[in-house]
């Protein structure tokens, strides 16, 4: 549930405003609201340090400065960090220079290869002499443009060109580009790209010992985040007089604890209901089942409105089944259950937040559960060869696996229109979100006549009827009729279709799980056909096999970030009206 916010405002003299900030951070209960853009001294240190600190982490985050091998080394004393991150941005730039002058160096070398060694200054010299050599590449059918005058000296033939030095006492002008020469010759660039390879391998050495400083640049970087955020509460506060104040929002639980903590500083403090203009933080509060859910939307990055649903138990329930439907195997679940459970014994005892591994936990079991309904285990053919048989075996009926999707699109839908309903309740706009659940039933009864050709049932049309009836009266109800019809009427025109799309949307379902289903008896029937000639074709039987499921099990959870999420944060949250338009709740907090 979405928990519902107080609006707060604390004023003090303008001497304790930091003491304030402190104090609020130590309650670890108020989200900051800034009376003005945050600016100083102060805010703009730390956020060039934080920058420097990120240029650093990601020179030390570069492939190639990273030795797995080696143990790490203690780093110097903390108080020399600001020295070490000038030295690692220096040591990163160096070598990203030399890395791009090597590569333009290469080039060079690469197109003066054909023209032998020689010293650019030579011409130089000659010219300073009256000796003018210029160079030229041209086709060799067409030496014979050269004028007569002139001394034209064939270097080399090089893939259907001449490569010619063309000798005058004169600057000439001849019918070809004038091939400029490099300021090296081929000798000293390759020397100097010998020198520059082993300065690349001097800066990757240093760049891996440098490494042991990382620990304790992400604890500096915590720190000045902390004070960032601390600097920004300060500078953002308002002024009057001299007196300091500041507003935010805080939990309706937490009210009480704060009207203490005033009371024992001598602080100034009201407590309001949050108005309709005010853009109120979000905090989801929720049992923890429901909250396995929450390491998807902070993947996702997206915070459901303070005014809107909290669509986390659906999103949860649904989200699992269009995993199951949608990797469809028992066998990719299964692996997916072993692989959670060899990380979790890894990492996620360390770990304070390990609802990821028990979210996966869930999603993995739906999977094993709908490919034994199914029949599916790494593949769904050699079972059936083999006379095993699916316990529901309408689930490989492939009409049958449609008219269930799109039953399932049906039933999402309408548990959005039915929770709007029962949102907007007592306003007559509330009769709307029925008659948007009798068109959803419609749209359902439609796709299966028009994709699978069943008939369309009579009491179909009462519903297109009393749901066009509904909308058309109620969606923008208001008391002059007319403009209520007019108005509905035009929402009506903009929502009919979608509504029908939508559901047919949920034949992705069918669509994707059938695909998976397809691959992995692909790859099984290669491996049998390879299985069949001898000892190597059994050995590229076994390779075929492990490298086409595994492609399968990599391929699985991205068709469920795609297609999974989709139907929950469009198709379902834009019938409930979810415009996922909020603000995390972040309080001021004791960071350590």
């Amino acid at each position: 549930m979405i928990v519902p916010m107080k609006k707060v405002g604390i004023i003090v003299e303008s001497k304790d405003a930091q003491r304030l900030v402190e104090r609020l951070r130590s309650l670890g209960v108020v989200h900051v609201e800034h009376e003005k853009t945050p600016a100083g001294k102060d805010i703009d240190s730390c956020q060039r340090d934080m920058d420097l600190l990120d240029e650093a982490l990601a020179v030390l985050q570069e492939d190639i400065f990273i030795d797995e091998t080696k143990a790490s080394v203690s780093p110097k004393k903390e108080k020399d960090w600001k020295q070490d991150v000038l030295h690692v941005v220096d040591l990163g730039k160096r070598y990203q220079h030399l890395k791009e002058f090597s590569r333009n160096l290469a080039v060079n070398i690469g197109e003066w290869q054909p023209w032998g060694d020689f010293d650019p200054q030579t011409l130089k010299i000659l010219r300073d002499k009256g000796i003018h050599v210029r160079l030229y590449q041209v086709p060799a059918a067409d030496l014979k443009k050269f004028p007569e005058d002139i001394v034209v000296e064939v270097l080399r033939t090089h893939q259907g060109s001449a490569l010619c030095a063309v000798v005058s006492r004169e600057p000439v002008v001849v019918p070809f580009k004038e091939v400029l020469p490099p300021k090296m010759g081929l000798a000293a660039m390759k020397k100097r790209q010998e020198e520059d390879r082993r300065v690349m391998e001097d800066l990757v050495r240093e760049g891996r010992a440098v490494q042991c400083h990382r620990e304790c640049f992400l604890r500096q970087k915590k720190l000045l985040e902390r004070n960032m955020e601390f600097s920004r509460a300060v500078a953002g506060m308002g002024q009057e007089g001299g007196l300091t104040y500041l507003t935010g929002y805080a939990p309706f639980d937490q009210i009480e604890m704060l009207s203490g903590a005033a009371k024992k500083e001598g602080w100034g403090l009201f407590v309001e209901d949050p108005s309709a203009e005010d853009r109120v933080p979000t905090l989801l509060r929720n049992p923890r089942w429901i909250s396995l859910i929450q390491p998807v939307l902070k993947l996702l990055e997206i915070t459901p409105g303070y005014k809107e649903l909290d669509i986390s138990p659906t999103f949860l329930i649904f989200f699992s089944l269009f995993f199951g439907i949608l990797i469809g195997d028992a066998g990719y679940g299964l692996v997916y259950f072993l692989l959670t459970f060899w990380a979790y014994r890894k990492f996620g005892r360390k770990m304070k937040n390990r609802a990821p591994f028990f979210l996966m936990y869930l999603l993995s079991s739906c999977a094993i559960v709908w490919g034994a309904l199914s029949g599916v285990f790494f593949g769904q053919a050699w079972l059936a060869s083999l006379g095993v048989k699916a316990l529901v075996p309408q689930l490989n009926d492939a009409r049958f696996i449609q008219a269930f999707c799109f039953c399932v699109g049906a039933v999402h839908l309408s548990i959005a229109h039915l929770w709007r309903f029962a949102v907007l309740l007592p306003s007559p706009v509330a009769m709307a979100e029925l008659g948007w659940l009798s068109i959803i039933w419609a749209a359902f009864f439609l796709a299966k006549t028009l994709l699978l050709g069943d008939p369309f049932p009579s009491p179909g049309k009462y519903l297109i009827i009393a749901g066009i009836a509904l909308v058309v009266l109620f969606v923008n109800f208001q008391k002059n009729i007319f403009k209520a019809v007019g108005s509905g009427l035009g929402t009506l025109a903009l929502s009919l279709v979608n509504n029908f799309t939508d559901v047919v949307s949920y034949i992705r379902l069918f669509a994707v799980g059938l695909a998976t289903i397809a691959i992995a008896d692909a790859f099984n029937l290669m491996a049998a056909g390879a299985a069949s000639a001898g000892i190597l074709g059994m050995a590229g039987a076994v390779l075929i096999v492990v490298a086409g499921h595994a492609l399968n099990i990599v391929l699985g959870p991205m068709s469920v970030l795609v297609h999974g999420v989709r139907l929950n944060v469009l198709e379902f949250s834009g019938h409930a009206a979810v415009a996922w338009s909020g603000t995390p709740y972040q309080p001021l907090t004791e960071k350590e």
